[in-house]
């Protein structure tokens, strides 16, 4: 529950559009052809490293030093196999469930854990990191944001809503910028960015090759996208869901369909000996990383949210789901057009119920009453504020002291006036399922994390009851057999888990 920080980071960078406008002149690296841009490699430099505390902040690095030392490792050996040897590098495991790996322009790779978890080889990791460390040596970012410039954003903002779409998809951009201002240059950026995914897969195929990894394993690396998009598929066929691109690492990306066919052609034409992949080295590397939600995130257990660190729990309503994000917990219907959202607030916006609401809402009138909810102090507040627009809408909400004497902002959310009435009585039983965490509540908020074990005679039926919170296709996934014919590994094979 921490707040997002992208909008501000593309406010404070569009001055740098006015600074380079004119442009100038570099040799790229990869194809050694002579483009112009607006960042060259001292701005690369400078402002990737700008960027890099925002995404630090944003995700949050994961604290295990044996598997940041190891990825690093093997990050520092593709890079100095690569067109850009001459920058200082940088390479960092986000503390992040999402599918997810991204990189900004100056040398800074980021790659997520819950990427990792359906890696299987320590070459499949490489795959992953030669493709980011790919853009950044062909100068992708700078290419994104010098075709930016025609669209009126500055030259790093074009970079990082680059990395906003990759890492939540276009309607992700669009929250950080504005509908109305970036809807045709986000598409923009898009396309841009699918036009070079095929060059970035390319130079990971070349950067795996000059470290004695098999290039096919890029291969490899693709098909784990693909077993990701058709397991999303499914699950969002089996709720009855329309299926959608989505907001993740899959959406900004070409057709993987396309990426696959791309890349076999490309690695048929390596013909060498290469070393082992380092599956045994890789699973070792990742035994014990957290799985899905972590402690610090907090964790969803079907209709429950539990938060250790907090000392809170929510429970949704029957037919309502929770969703965990940075930024707050928002407890939804099933129709998805209304909520109770969730947010910790901070010290600054006041010390008493009766200051945050004025300073939060900035209500201008109303009527607050106070409460409370499983003996936690809360003080409800119905009444009218005024939109950006200078529009008068209706306000409900409920500050609540939670343990800790933390203070939380529970806002009824809906499209409209019509749904949030039709649906207050469900955001309202949200609300009153607010408590400090029980002794049941602190046995069921443990954290999964990933575990190494051996194939039983089972199968993945067996594997899966002797897992925790996931389903034998769940289990399929981790273990890169998702969808496919083929049987389970033998027994006594070693194979990931979840306890």
């Amino acid at each position: 529950m921490q707040t997002r920080r992208w909008p501000r980071l593309i406010a404070t960078t569009t001055a740098l559009l006015m600074l380079t406008a004119c442009g100038t002149k570099v040799v790229n690296p990869v194809t050694g052809k002579t483009e112009r841009t607006v960042m060259d490699e001292q701005a690369e430099i400078a402002e990737g490293a700008k960027a890099h505390q925002q995404v630090l902040q944003e995700y949050g690095v994961l604290k295990d030093p044996q598997l940041q030392s190891y990825v690093n490792n093997i990050g520092q050996r593709l890079a100095a196999q690569s067109h850009r040897a001459n920058l200082k590098w940088t390479f960092t495991v986000l503390d992040s469930p999402e599918v997810n790996a991204f990189a900004l322009p100056g040398g800074y790779v980021y790659i997520t854990r819950g990427i990792m978890a359906y890696l299987d080889s320590e070459a499949e990791l490489a795959g992953v990191i030669g493709h980011e460390i790919g853009h950044v040596t062909a100068r992708h970012g700078a290419q994104r944001a010098t075709r930016q410039q025609n669209a009126g954003i500055g030259a790093m903002a074009a970079t990082v809503l680059g990395v906003l779409l990759e890492s939540q998809g276009v309607s992700g951009a669009a929250q950080g910028l504005g509908q109305a201002a970036q809807s045709a240059a986000a598409g923009y950026v898009a396309r841009y960015s699918r036009d070079q995914e095929t060059q970035a897969d390319q130079l990971g195929a070349e950067y795996l090759a000059r470290n004695q990894y098999n290039p096919n394993n890029m291969v490899d690396v693709i098909a784990v996208l693909k077993r990701q998009e058709q397991y999303s598929i499914d699950q969002a066929r089996a709720q009855g869901k329309a299926v959608g691109s989505g907001n993740n690492y899959l959406a900004s990306h070409p057709s993987n369909d396309q990426r696959l066919a791309d890349i076999k052609r490309v690695a048929a034409g390596y013909q060498g000996r290469y070393g082992d992949d380092q599956r045994a080295r890789y699973l070792r590397a990742i035994e014990g990383m957290p799985f899905g939600d972590s402690r610090e995130q907090g964790v969803v257990r079907g209709q429950d949210f539990y938060h250790e660190d907090l000392d809170i729990a929510l429970t949704a309503p029957a037919g309502w789901t929770v969703r965990n994000s940075p930024e707050a917990i928002t407890v939804v219907n099933g129709s998805n057009d209304a909520g109770l959202i969730v947010r910790l607030v901070p010290p600054k916006a006041g010390s008493t119920h009766e200051e945050i609401i004025r300073n939060v809402a900035k209500p201008i009138d109303g009527k607050a009453e106070r409460r409370s909810v499983n003996g936690l102090p809360l003080t409800f507040f119905l009444g009218t504020t005024r939109n950006a627009q200078g529009q008068t809408q209706p306000v409900r909400l409920s500050v609540v002291t939670g343990p800790g004497n933390r203070n939380y902002l529970l806002q009824y959310a809906a499209k409209d006036a019509a749904t949030a009435q039709r649906y207050a009585t469900g955001m309202a039983q949200a609300e009153a399922s607010m408590r400090a965490l029980t002794p049941a509540d602190r046995a069921a908020a443990r954290a999964l994390s990933l575990r190494l074990t051996t194939m039983p005679r089972g199968g993945f039926a067996e594997l899966a009851r002797r897992s925790a919170g996931v389903n034998e296709a769940q289990l399929r996934l981790i273990n890169g057999l998702y969808g496919s014919e083929q049987a389970a590994p033998a027994v006594g094979t070693p194979v990931k888990t979840v306890n």
